[in-house]
């Protein structure tokens, strides 16, 4: 079967970054786009020839139709294996997995992660190496330069294959297995987790929610949740992949999963509730009567991982990103283990993985994971909440206050102003950066700057260094501001201000959190001249 060689435009200004190429969804499907990328991927890692993939995605619109159109190039670019999800589905982390047991050469990951679906919303794509990690900055940044010289691609006329179908075929040469997009993704968790205790638990009149917000974990909580663990049929809800997500915003937190918080809220509350989003690898986490902020998750696992089989011989360090509250590195300090704070971008923590500086790792944008993948994983920290809980044999409620009380606690939350005018944004950070040396000793309300910088790291693994990664605005009081300009939209400029206060455990740990936070969102707000310049005077998100 021959190849087909069809000519294509580069697309120079558009970088793919390390959560891969975003796009609307109609962008993707105009001809030649989505081959023009793929092609670059294979270019950028010096072909395909021999190599093989794991494809897979979150199901979204034209999640099958992408994945038809890689395989034929795949086939054409010499690949000799492609394993592919059943329908086209694979969590993140379950691909990370996949690529790594199956030892891989990579994967095409197809999502726009917690970025709604449809034909009028959001698709993207991105390329996962052999560690089963996001492609580092030298990888992306080839992958950029092939996609602005890019003339042609190569590809079969052929016809579609049955992703439905579970099992092995051949494509002009190319093997293609289609396989249980769950299986060996639950076979891992076995292996890390006392299913044996959380079944008991279960069986005992523990109740839990778990929504799957109409994105790819429903599968995967649905085997694991129910039909393993025992919860009673429905405990997973929005169970069932749809194109558009139940026309919803699979963005696991307190607006857009609102129901889920009402819920826990009320007198019908679950012991536990949890949600993921689009791809599977972020997480919310739910107690009755409690909302558990992912800063807080981050320092509860880490404080409490020991209680899992696979991590019962302690943490070799953890990870946060920058924005993320300081909570982990408290309990970091009282299990005398390393505490690293990296930019956003979980490749950051797959370094550290990689040679075992770290075990547990996450961010403040609901993401949690460990070393078992190199990608978050948000059933994953379900689960290991669920082992908790299942040897403490107390509420999610008890356990943050007991948390609190050993550690102090982190008042922490994110302010997002959304499809901000670009130009606006760029006037902002600009300014902002520029007043940086003038900030420390400045009054800004009741708050005074301590020290005022822009981020930058120096990867202790590969040398490498990542500057601009953000504003940090430290008060005398230990109080800390945070901004950011966010990539994750494919609208104008979201940007981020994160806002976290300490108070020590014997203070008050019962206000509520923007009470707590007011202050210092003030501070902020005179800092960095945001409403002035940007025409917002409050937040579109408060997470």
């Amino acid at each position: 079967m021959p190849n087909v060689t069809h000519s294509c435009t580069p697309f120079p200004g558009q970088k793919p970054g390390t959560s891969g190429l975003r796009k609307k969804t109609r962008v993707f499907m105009e001809p030649g786009y989505l081959e023009a990328f793929v092609q670059s991927i294979f270019n950028a890692i010096v072909g395909a020839s021999g190599k093989t993939f794991v494809v897979g995605g979150d199901g979204r619109f034209f999640n099958a139709e992408a994945i038809q159109t890689i395989l034929r190039m795949a086939a054409a670019n010499g690949a000799s294996r492609v394993i592919v999800g059943q329908d086209g589905l694979l969590s993140t982390p379950a691909a990370s997995n996949l690529i790594r047991q199956r030892g891989a050469d990579g994967g095409l990951i197809l999502s726009a992660s917690h970025n709604p679906g449809g034909l009028d919303a959001d698709f993207g794509l991105k390329y996962n190496t052999a560690n089963g990690g996001p492609a580092p900055e030298g990888l992306t940044e080839k992958l950029y330069a092939e996609t602005q010289r890019i003339a042609e691609y190569q590809t079969l006329d052929t016809d579609d294959i049955d992703l439905a179908q579970i099992g092995v075929s051949q494509l002009n040469g190319m093997v293609v297995e289609i396989v249980d997009p769950v299986a060996d993704y639950a076979a891992l968790m076995r292996q890390l987790f006392d299913f044996d205790r959380i079944r008991t638990l279960i069986s005992e009149g523990f109740t839990l929610r778990f929504d799957a917000m109409h994105a790819v974990t429903g599968p995967y909580a649905k085997a694991i949740l129910e039909d393993e663990l025992g919860a009673p049929e429905g405990s997973v809800i929005n169970a069932v992949p749809s194109v558009d997500f139940g026309k919803g915003h699979p963005d696991p937190n307190p607006i857009w999963a609102k129901p889920l918080v009402d819920l826990v809220m009320s007198s019908a509350a679950p012991d536990f509730a949890a949600a993921s989003d689009g791809d599977g690898d972020r997480n919310m986490i739910l107690g009755r009567s409690i909302y558990v902020t992912p800063s807080d998750s981050l320092a509860v696992l880490a404080a409490n991982a020991h209680l899992a089989p696979g991590y019962d011989n302690g943490l070799a360090g953890v990870a946060r990103s920058m924005p993320t509250s300081t909570a982990v590195d408290r309990v970091a300090d009282a299990l005398s283990i390393e505490c690293f704070e990296t930019p956003t971008g979980w490749k950051f923590f797959g370094n550290l993985l990689d040679v075992g500086r770290i075990t547990l790792c996450g961010e403040e944008s609901a993401g949690t994971g460990s070393d078992h993948v190199r990608e978050k994983d948000g059933l994953w920290a379900v689960l290991l909440w669920l082992n908790i809980l299942a040897v403490r044999k107390t509420s999610v409620h008890e356990i943050m206050q007991d948390h609190w009380r050993t550690y102090g606690r982190n008042y922490y939350s994110r302010h997002d102003y959304e499809a901000v005018d670009s130009a606006k944004a760029a006037q902002m950070m600009a300014e902002l950066i520029e007043r940086l040396p003038d900030l420390p000793g400045a009054a800004a309300g009741v708050y005074v700057v301590a020290s005022a910088d822009q981020f930058s790291y120096h990867d202790p693994v590969d040398g490498s260094v990542s500057e601009n990664q953000g504003i940090r605005v430290q008060f005398e009081d230990g109080s800390r501001g945070v901004v950011r300009l966010s990539g994750t939209g494919t609208d104008n400029a979201t940007i981020r201000v994160y806002l976290e206060r300490f108070i020590p455990k014997d203070g008050d740990l019962d206000m509520e959190t923007q009470t707590a936070l007011q202050g210092i969102a003030e501070a902020m707000a005179h800092i960095t001249r945001l409403p002035e310049i940007c025409d917002r005077q409050a937040p579109d998100v408060m997470t």
